[in-house]
């Protein structure tokens, strides 16, 4: 088995309500993250905008020592919930299956209220960006189904990490 290469990830939390010391969800992730013996590259808290998510992603996809990139926040339905509209369009590739997976795994803990889940993922500049719902819940389906898995080397048949280290090497 090969040795895990650990990766520098970023987290930023989209929500007009949250600070700091509210963040649980962004406080799990970073968390988590730091215990799968991941770098946290950064941690943020942005109103729920598509220009300050998107300057703020901008900045961490162009920022070579960063490899990853989770949100939590806005992929609801309601007024401001703008996370996949700011989101997608910075993508090079869209990683549909995530959103799928994500929401097959929560139709077993919220029934079917997971029709109202705008997660969603994909690749830009060879940096993986993975959207969560906000709740501190769902953060926990995706980090212990599916994040965790995706971001660890050794994990197969494959991961993301083949894909992020192209960016390694630029």
């Amino acid at each position: 088995m090969s040795e895990q290469t650990y990766l520098n990830i970023a987290v930023l939390t989209i929500s007009d309500t949250r600070v700091e010391e509210t963040d649980t969800s962004g406080q799990y992730l970073a968390n988590a993250i730091i215990e799968a013996g991941h770098k946290l590259a950064d941690k943020k808290i942005v109103i729920d905008d598509v220009y300050k998510i998107r300057a703020v992603t901008s900045n961490w996809i162009a920022d070579e020592n960063i490899h990853a990139i989770v949100t939590t926040g806005g992929t609801g339905f309601s007024g401001r919930d703008s996370t996949p509209e700011a989101m997608s369009v910075l993508f090079d590739k869209h990683v549909e299956g995530f959103g799928e997976v994500f929401r097959a795994l929560s139709l077993e803990e919220i029934g079917v209220s997971t029709i109202q889940s705008r997660a969603l993922a994909g690749l830009a500049n060879n940096t993986v960006i993975f959207c969560v719902p906000g709740s501190t819940g769902a953060c926990k389906t995706a980090w212990n189904n599916i994040l965790e898995k995706q971001l660890n080397s050794a994990y197969r048949p494959c991961n993301f990490v083949g894909h992020l280290t192209e960016k390694w090497s630029k």
